[in-house]
């Protein structure tokens, strides 16, 4: 155990020797952060919402007929009271939720006015903004419908709620999506490097061939990328904060167990990676753009994973930033416990096993 301690100070002299290697560890997140901008959101289609009719009159059949008929959404109806109502949100099976009071025709008839409660998921700013307009226009156009040319005619006013992010702030959304990202590439790109380079220099025989255990070669390279990952998450933790406003409501403990978690998963793919290639060009390569284009596209925080074809949906469940930024998504912006990321946890740790696994059986044959 003493030499494995050696080996791992020995470790953080040479990263620390390495400028090019600190600046692509902390430069890179506070690029990324500062300079990212808004979320990118293409069109909305198929999104869930509930539908919670209290009345059950004609007026609100034809107004949910005329929703389900749009592309835009998938209909669930149910009745829920305001309990469910959060409980159903914060679970983000549905994006939003459209509620009629009681006697909600009778007042259209009688009083020429009703309300309607719009509940969007704020976490997701653009998405939730978007889902309301729609909504809002579909009802505007149902009023017109049913009262073209009336001196007073009905009125319907919806009634709006941003939730987990009332103003609308789209920093919101973007900084779990960010931390995957960053988190992915750079643990991911600086393993692989770092063993890749023992390779080329030739002094990885050198150490295999020690008193020194194989396996505790690769404990040494990948230790002290996990504590200098674990202070760029603090980094981006603080720069969130007390740069761009943003709140952290959940639990910091458990934030940073999970992006331990999340960490350790990318140090096993920078390990396995550096399994399969000869040279850091190589090693680089397949890091950055191997990573960086599936966190992008399936992770979520950029595009829709509900508006792809069915099949990229399937690929998207083995991404591993996917499951972090709704875990990150879950406890920074809702507030939310173990609880309710349990499954998306395990998920992590069953990938990180896997990975772990293969990497080091890869190594234990290359030795052979």
């Amino acid at each position: 155990m003493k030499q494995l301690f050696v080996f791992i100070r020995k470790e953080f002299y040479h990263v620390f020797r390495d400028k090019r290697t600190l600046l692509i560890m902390f430069g890179l997140p506070i690029a990324q952060i500062l300079l990212f901008g808004y979320a990118i959101t293409s069109e909305v289609k198929n999104s869930h919402i509930s539908i919670s009719d209290n009345s059950r009159d004609a007026n609100t059949e034809q107004l949910i007929n005329k929703i389900k008929s749009s592309s835009y959404f998938i209909v669930d109806e149910t009745s829920l009271s305001e309990q469910e109502i959060e409980s159903t949100l914060k679970k983000g099976d549905v994006k939003c939720i459209l509620v009629f009071p009681p006697d909600f025709g009778k007042d259209l008839l009688h009083s020429g006015k009703a309300q309607v409660q719009i509940i969007a998921d704020g976490s997701d700013p653009n998405t939730a903004k978007t889902l309301i307009n729609y909504l809002t226009a579909i009802i505007a156009n149902y009023q017109q419908e049913i009262s073209p040319t009336a001196a007073l005619p009905y009125r319907i006013v919806p009634e709006t709620r941003m939730l987990y992010n009332e103003e609308g702030n789209g920093s919101l959304n973007f900084i779990p999506g960010v931390m995957a990202l960053i988190l992915m590439i750079v643990c991911t790109a600086l393993t692989a490097v770092a063993v890749v380079k023992e390779k080329e220099l030739g002094t990885m025989e050198v150490l295999l061939v020690s008193p020194f255990k194989p396996i505790f070669v690769l404990i040494s390279k990948a230790v002290p990328y996990l504590v200098l990952s674990l202070a760029n998450f603090t980094l981006i933790i603080l720069l969130a904060v007390f740069v761009l406003n943003v709140e952290i409501k959940g639990s910091i403990v458990l934030l940073f167990l999970v992006s331990t978690l999340f960490i350790i998963t990318c140090l096993s793919f920078g390990l396995l990676i550096s399994n399969v290639t000869s040279s850091q060009q190589a090693a680089l390569l397949l890091s950055i753009m191997g990573m960086m284009i599936p966190t992008l596209i399936f992770t979520g925080f950029m595009f829709p994973i509900e508006n792809m074809p069915r099949v990229f949906q399937v690929i998207s469940h083995i991404v591993p930033s996917r499951w972090y930024f709704l875990i990150i998504k879950s406890v920074m912006l809702k507030g939310l416990g173990f609880a309710y990321i349990w499954k998306e946890t395990l998920v992590l740790v069953v990938m990180t096993l896997a990975l772990l696994g293969i990497a080091l059986k890869n190594f234990k044959i290359r030795l052979e």
